[in-house]
């Protein structure tokens, strides 16, 4: 029987601009038309860094260019844009890829806000850095008018830094959820969602942040009570040891052997850190749920337990695959 999938597809795999990216979703469009043509229903997370920073420094050369006509664009806004290009050429590109299949299935992109607390901590200390580099002067200027948090970066220049909250809803589930009940495909969450708080009653208001969009596909997952999570990355595996002689490469882990790991070190923060603590956010969230970890090419027979990391709540010996590159 199929699943109900949810995809957290990286922003790198996206490519760096739009003629990367016109290239990128055919290839990407044709793995998740695997999964479609295998009877499963699929939602699509996708990140945006490389795209959220080329819309970034876009608008920070326009209002350098004419301060007094251009003002800046909150990042909120940022990301929404990100989502409607990507989803643009996504949608578009994964509709012919099923329709050259003969699958007739609509997909749409839902423009995404998802709701974090004002007050997590994240806010407190901001460390994701966003847009161009700066000059000293230029940082400090945006420091002192606009209150901005601002670092400097590998002896490269300054650059903002915003905060990365986790997310606690989202705001569009609804219309994600009667899409899919309609047999359409959907993209949604884009580059982690749009981060919005509750400033009143009804009011909700853009925050200077960026949402990892692991955690938000977890989040979704959970919502729309999938059966898997599968997040691509640029291995087949999660590895222990990474990059040592010992390297070991994981075919299955439980949640309490994933924290082990993580309390030794094991996984890199901003890289494969997050992807491991969603899996196993959400492989406890509810019997029978599970997490795989892989290449975008191999989700395919991922889901088929051929390939890639899988992250179950179940007990018993791990059953690592023990093989050393």
């Amino acid at each position: 029987m199929g699943k109900k999938i949810v995809i957290a597809l990286g922003g790198n795999a996206l490519g760096n601009n739009l003629p990367e990216q016109m290239i990128a979703v055919k290839k990407t469009s044709a793995a998740i038309a695997d999964l479609i043509e295998d009877g499963h229903e699929v939602v699509i997370v996708h990140g945006n860094g490389p795209q959220v920073g080329m819309i970034q420094n876009a608008m920070t050369l326009l209002t350098r260019s004419d301060p007094e006509k251009y003002i800046p664009c909150p990042l909120s806004v940022c990301v929404a844009m990100s989502q409607g290009y990507i989803g643009y050429d996504l949608q578009n590109a994964l509709k012919e890829e099923l329709l050259s299949r003969g699958i007739k299935k609509d997909c749409a992109t839902v423009l995404t806000q998802v709701e974090v607390d004002i007050n997590d901590p994240a806010f407190e200390n901001p460390t994701k850095p966003i847009g161009a580099f700066m000059t000293k002067e230029e940082a400090e200027a945006l420091v002192r008018d606009r209150d901005y948090k601002v670092i400097e970066d590998s002896g490269r220049g300054y650059r903002r830094v915003v905060a990365s909250p986790r997310p606690m809803a989202i705001v569009e589930l609804d219309t994600i959820r009667s899409l899919m009940e309609s047999d359409h495909i959907v993209v949604a969450c884009g580059g982690g969602g749009i981060p919005v708080y509750h400033t009143g009653e009804h009011h909700l208001k853009g925050a200077a942040a960026v949402i990892d969009k692991d955690f938000a596909a977890e989040c979704l997952a959970e919502a729309l009570d999938a059966d898997f999570l599968i997040i691509l990355t640029a291995v087949e595996k999660v590895a222990i040891h990474f990059g040592k002689p010992d390297e070991k490469w994981l075919s299955l882990l439980t949640p309490d052997e994933a924290r082990k790991y993580i309390s030794d070190g094991e996984f890199a923060p901003g890289s494969m850190l997050p992807k491991v603590e969603a899996s196993v956010k959400f492989a406890e969230s509810g019997k029978g749920r599970k997490a795989l970890i892989t290449l975008l090419e191999k989700a395919r027979d991922g889901i088929a337990g051929k390939t890639g990391t899988i992250i179950v709540n179940k007990g018993g010996k791990n059953e690592s695959d023990s093989t050393h590159r």
